[in-house]
């Protein structure tokens, strides 16, 4: 085991790749020291170093159960995805044998003998070897080869390895150098055939990087450049705050959003992508006939519409919906404002309730990317209170204000996919309640933030923005809270 864990030691960064929707990053992560029940979730940040003595600790936890050569132990454990009881649990079911083929390993019993037996034969047979990709021969010191039994010289193995895992990225899956031959090459012969260490401390990345992406209870912080991953004892769609600042959702990846599950946000997501401007366009271009609902797109300047369903064919106005004949007849326009003009109007039920939800999701998306902004004239303004005697520490109840601010902010908006895919009932009511309470208070704490401070309203202004904040984060607590004890007494229904 002490081999494996050199193999693994020194690592300096990780290298994660993150595929972000685009729709999801246009705005930028809140972060916020506020703790609250409902965001409590068991969790740690692990270094890259830390990750590496992670990941020998796995390899070393289950060896001591089943006995296996490390580097061996660590091929099926990647082979289900570092899923240790899973893993164990098919190595003793009887079938060692298919395990061994399915993760592409020689079953290592069988391979201490058949290496045995094979360095026999060399050492009475022959001083020397034909390498099978370079066709040379060389002398046997200087032929390697694995488990399988194939041998290749040991120049033309470090030109394969090092293309391998230097164009290629492969590390955790690079097969036999051999023919059809599916045999994974183990870590320590890597490291034994490889030459160069930018090449094998690139390796070690891979072998990192890969034991993070399987693993399903550890995630790279998607923060650029930040080099930390977060390890949490069970799945769930919460958020998790990295060392570097970073809040974002561990199931996901995404930034943070509750109250919305990750399904539901990718649905959201994706629907606002390709749905947005043609719901907008089919909006403002077309209108529903106010007898059949057939939807009619106006190609011409004259307001008499007749429907192109044949089975309809209603006249009708295109500016107030009213029958046609009655313009014609009674001489009556639709120029004057009436209550009734607007039942007259027929809603497209489906589009409009779309673009409810969106508009203030969106609206709320652009008033936070504005809030955002408020950071550099707080700052200013902390300046400004120094100057009547406060210390910088007694002026941090500004950025906090504005954290709470943005947070509230950022969860307004995501409330807003919420309801749109669910069912209406009574609780939909009170989450309702809720969101209004919260919003109400979120614009009342923005309308603060953004007075000037001043030497005669200093005292009241801090004391209000204090009251304001907490209660703008008890709202926000509340409406999370009542969210998830929904989901655990399956009170929300999904259309």
């Amino acid at each position: 085991m002490d081999s494996d864990c050199e193999i693994f030691s020194d690592l300096d960064s990780g290298e994660e790749s993150n595929e972000n929707t685009e729709f999801a990053t246009e705005i930028d992560p809140v972060s916020v020291d506020e703790e609250s029940e409902v965001d409590d979730y068991p969790f740690e940040i692990l270094s890259t170093n830390q990750i590496a003595q992670h990941m020998a600790d796995c390899i070393k936890e289950v060896n001591a159960v089943v006995g296996l050569p490390p580097t061996v132990t660590r091929i099926l454990l990647n082979h289900f995805k570092w899923d240790k009881e899973k893993m164990m649990e098919r190595f003793y079911d009887g079938n060692q044998e298919k395990l061994f083929e399915e993760a592409h390993v020689v079953n290592p019993v069988k391979s201490s003998r058949a290496s045995q037996s094979s360095r026999q034969r060399r050492s009475t047979n022959q001083s020397s070897e034909d390498c099978e990709i370079c066709f040379v021969s060389y002398p046997a010191p200087l032929m390697a080869g694995l488990d399988c039994g194939h041998r290749f010289c040991t120049t033309c193995w470090d030109d394969y390895l090092t293309t391998k895992i230097m164009e290629d990225g492969v590390g955790q899956t690079i097969a036999c150098a051999a023919h059809n031959c599916k045999i994974l090459v183990d870590d320590e012969s890597v490291m034994r055939l490889i030459k160069s260490s930018k090449v094998k401390l690139k390796y070690q990345h891979l072998i990192t990087n890969s034991f993070v992406d399987c693993n399903r209870l550890l995630r790279w912080c998607p923060s650029p450049n930040c080099n930390n991953a977060v390890k949490v004892q069970f799945l769930e769609s919460r958020s998790v705050t990295c060392r570097c600042g970073h809040t974002f959702c561990f199931l996901c990846g995404q930034n943070r959003h509750e109250p919305v599950k990750c399904e539901l946000l990718k649905k959201w997501i994706k629907k606002c992508n390709e749905d947005l401007a043609s719901c907008n366009w089919i909006a403002k271009n077309t209108k529903d006939c106010p007898q059949c609902d057939f939807t009619i797109e106006k190609n011409g300047g004259c307001n008499h519409i007749t429907c192109g369903n044949r089975t309809c064919r209603h006249e009708f106005c295109w500016i107030c919906l009213g029958k046609w004949d009655i313009h014609r007849t009674i001489g009556t326009s639709c120029n004057r404002y009436s209550a009734s003009n607007e039942s007259k109007e027929q809603s497209r039920t489906s589009l409009n309730r779309y673009l409810f939800y969106c508009n203030r999701y969106m609206n709320h998306m652009q008033s936070l990317k504005f809030e955002h902004k408020l950071y550099a004239s707080v700052q200013k303004k902390m300046e400004e209170m120094q100057q009547f005697n406060m210390t910088w520490i007694e002026c941090q109840f500004l950025k906090k204000a504005v954290d709470i601010l943005c947070l509230c902010r950022q969860t307004l908006m995501y409330t807003y996919i919420f309801p749109y895919y669910l069912e209406k009932n009574n609780q939909i009511a009170i989450f309702e309640n809720n969101q209004q309470d919260l919003e109400n208070a979120t614009e009342s704490l923005s309308e603060y933030l953004e007075r000037d401070i001043t030497s005669e309203n200093l005292i009241d202004i801090k004391q209000k923005v204090q009251d304001k904040y907490r209660y703008c984060s008890s709202r926000r607590n509340a409406l999370l809270k009542h969210v998830h004890e929904g989901y655990d007494e399956d009170w929300w229904q999904y259309l």
